[in-house]
């Protein structure tokens, strides 16, 4: 975590532009300003809170609809007077309703990805009779390995006679099981990420 002494409150009049991201997709969701105190606070309490420079007082995001913004980490970029802050949110960040104060129209993040690992981990261990993952997590690396070779017939196929709609459901599929055989050896998508890294070095 970050030193409060870091950063530079001066060149804001005592303001920093934090940037919240959510923490598993990486998905921008809104910008705010923060003072010592609210920088302070969102450590002491791991809620990010913010200077309201309208009501000229702190203000803790979710005080009053209850979508907190649960810290994960803040980061300071090389000029010391902005912060990127990595939240968890509980609920829609905007007031509108919507996920981010940027609207609906947000391209998807392949950052999800992250959150469905998390998932497929936590369902794994569940009663193989109300979970798919975990039933056919019990059947065994041999039936997982057999369903991603199905799911990637099953996409190739649709990706030559059938409409994109179709090819992306395939696709998604194939996604899904492929991370399950992964984490059914141990291992993760940020381990194939480092492996196609590795080979454009």
């Amino acid at each position: 975590m970050i030193n409060p002494d870091d950063i530079d409150f001066a060149k804001g009049e005592g303001l920093v532009p934090a940037i919240v991201q959510h923490a598993e997709t990486s998905q921008v969701l809104m910008l705010g300003y923060m003072n010592r105190e609210a920088v302070d606070v969102t450590i002491k309490e791991n809620v990010v809170t913010f200077y309201s420079r309208s009501k000229k007082r702190l203000w803790k995001k979710g005080e009053t609809s209850g979508n907190t913004l649960a810290l994960v980490v803040i980061h300071i970029d090389c000029d010391r007077d902005t912060l990127l802050v990595k939240a968890l949110p509980a609920g829609p960040v905007c007031h509108t309703g919507t996920p981010t104060c940027f609207g609906d129209d947000a391209p998807a993040s392949p950052g999800f990805l992250n959150t469905l690992e998390r998932v497929i981990d936590e369902r794994r261990l569940a009663d193989p009779e109300k979970s798919y993952v975990a039933r056919l997590n019990t059947a065994g690396l041999n039936k997982l390995a057999q369903k991603v070779g199905e799911e990637g017939v099953e996409t190739a196929l649709a990706g030559v006679s059938e409409d994109d709609d179709a090819l992306k459901g395939e696709a998604a599929d194939l996604i899904f099981h492929l991370m399950m055989l992964l984490r059914a050896r141990g291992l993760s998508l940020a381990d194939v990420v480092s492996t196609l890294e590795a080979r454009h070095r």
